[in-house]
């Protein structure tokens, strides 16, 4: 990904900043698009992973839908020209000129979280005298794995509509006048690397099925989320998740109805390997039992690390020393913003180019001005620069 010719490029501008790799991207878009083609699957982008314009800009020139979790997202979508009726609005608490945004713009369909929100859409849709497709968003009670702060499908998590409840949703439903049943809808969690997890969901969404069909509805959509992992160790090795057993897996297992069509809401698995965070060494200094590599990135740029204990793998670009081991650590006033402790890196010194890895997901979207610092810039592969 990194030769001497696009290294010494990158040295030349100003650091913190985000490298995004768009052949990788659209490498990566390909197989995503070639794998869910052989099953006529449908895939929704999630906005939330990186809404960087250029990003969104090739995302839909492949003719992928919108997953949004916010009306700035759902305006975002629309902006950069995706299809209002493949974008797709989930969400626990969506304001109701959110509501009304989405209405308004005719989008595909709400993922709806509860039942305040089922009557409020009905509510505003009916202001509007418009009817409105919904989609159930379940609560499976199904484990992904992952960390706690990004699993979302247990019976503990804010996310979704429980399923002892939903004889009471269906007889509200039944009274709603401007809310078409859609579909259901599940998400479980993210940067899910155990297979298992997703097995264990459409055996679940089977049996969700079959209880919605003995009550005489019929969803037109499933909707199984997202939540594919990514190889945070060896980007270099594994760019490219394996989507062919992702969907392959869906195919052998979840039970589909005739004309009956099976989303996904594919984020992470998309984009991380694209994107790099580089950054340069502003000292090294001397701890106890350790180095630290002072670098200029900091927890402002990526919090991921800080905020999960999440893992980047770190290089050092520019040197070809025999390795050490470092505490690789920002500029921010806390102690949380550390990249990793004890890193292997070649002897490392001021003015060293430090790329963090795998950053092309909950990076860039999430950084912060905290400290007053600057939001970081983004190049791209093709740029001259």
């Amino acid at each position: 990904m990194f030769d001497k010719k696009v290294i010494n490029k990158l040295g030349r501008i100003d650091t913190p900043f985000y490298y995004y790799d768009l052949k990788l991207l659209r490498n990566t878009l390909e197989v995503v698009k070639e794998e869910a083609g052989r099953y006529n699957y449908k895939v929704h982008y999630a906005f939330k992973a990186n809404a960087n314009d250029r990003i969104l800009n090739v995302i839909r020139d492949y003719g992928f839908g919108a997953d949004c979790v916010s009306g700035y997202e759902v305006r975002k979508a629309l902006e950069k020209r995706f299809d209002n009726h493949k974008v797709v609005f989930a969400g626990v608490g969506k304001a109701d000129w959110e509501i009304n945004f989405g209405i308004d713009a005719d989008i595909e369909s709400f993922n709806v979280e509860s039942i305040p929100e089922l009557e409020i859409i009905d509510e505003l849709a009916g202001k509007k005298n418009k009817m409105v497709n919904i989609a159930l968003r379940i609560n499976p009670n199904v484990n992904a794995n992952t960390h706690h702060y990004i699993t979302t499908g247990l019976e503990e998590n804010k996310f979704g509509i429980n399923q002892w409840d939903l004889d009471k949703v269906i007889n509200v439903l039944a009274k709603l006048k401007n809310v078409r049943f859609y579909g259901l809808h599940f998400h479980i969690g993210s940067q899910i690397t155990d297979l298992k997890s997703f097995r264990n969901l459409c055996l679940r969404v089977n049996e969700l099925q079959k209880w919605f069909v003995s009550k005489r509805l019929f969803p037109r959509i499933i909707n199984v989320g997202g939540g594919l992992g990514i190889d945070y160790e060896n980007p270099n090795g594994n760019p490219i998740p394996d989507f062919k057993v992702f969907f392959g897996l869906f195919d052998e297992i979840l039970e589909l109805n005739p004309k009956q069509e099976l989303h996904f809401e594919l984020g992470r698995s998309m984009v991380a390997q694209c994107g790099t965070l580089i950054s340069k060494v502003l000292y090294v200094k001397e701890g106890v039992n350790t180095k630290f590599a002072i670098i200029d990135a900091g927890m402002s740029d990526l919090i991921r690390p800080a905020l999960y204990q999440a893992y980047h793998k770190v290089e050092n670009l520019t040197s070809d020393m025999p390795t050490e081991k470092y505490d690789v650590v920002g500029p921010i006033c806390e102690s949380s913003d550390s990249f990793g402790k004890a890193v292997k890196l070649p002897h490392t010194k001021r003015g060293d180019l430090i790329a963090i890895r795998s950053a092309g997901a909950y990076g860039e979207v999430m950084a912060s001005q905290y400290n007053l610092r600057m939001l970081p810039l983004a190049y791209y592969s093709d740029d001259d620069l």
